[in-house]
């Protein structure tokens, strides 16, 4: 069996990313791996709508990613694992094109992510776990939506 050294988990902080956080850390720890907690924010460009609106007197983009960064420690300090790393990056592109190019980097030997249990054709059009499944050279585990502790 893959003995797994850097596992990546990809967050959106949707309700589903929770079980997918907790079983990328069970898996960390069986293998003594590094995890990684990232969360992109896409297509982020100077024009773009905001949907968390930024003081008018702080920068979106920074605005954006201290409230990411504060809620992947929240998520990190809630696995009980010391070898948790956080990383935000911003894309133009679509999260699944950042996910897959993230872990090419860092030579990513797993990659969780979470469905959010969506159907027909809006799931494979738009679908992170989808696209990161089909573009990843390493091995992606999807949590179900519908995935019960």
């Amino acid at each position: 069996m893959k003995k797994f050294k850097n596992v990546l988990c990809a967050v959106d902080f949707s309700k589903y990313c929770r079980n997918a956080a907790e079983r990328a850390a069970e898996i960390a720890r069986f293998y003594g791996a590094r995890l990684t907690l990232l969360h992109v924010v896409e297509h982020f460009g100077v024009n773009r709508s905001n949907v968390l609106i930024s003081p008018e007197d702080i920068d979106p983009r920074y605005y954006h990613e201290q409230q990411a960064k504060k809620s992947l420690a929240e998520l990190a300090r809630s696995l009980d694992y010391d070898k948790v790393e956080q990383e935000v990056r911003f894309s133009t592109q679509a999260a699944k094109r950042a996910i897959v190019r993230y872990a090419g980097e860092k030579n990513t030997d797993l990659i969780v992510v979470a469905t959010h249990g969506r159907h027909g054709i809006t799931s494979i059009l738009g679908s992170t776990s989808y696209g990161v499944t089909h573009m990843a050279r390493c091995d992606v585990l999807v949590i179900s939506a519908h995935h019960k502790n």
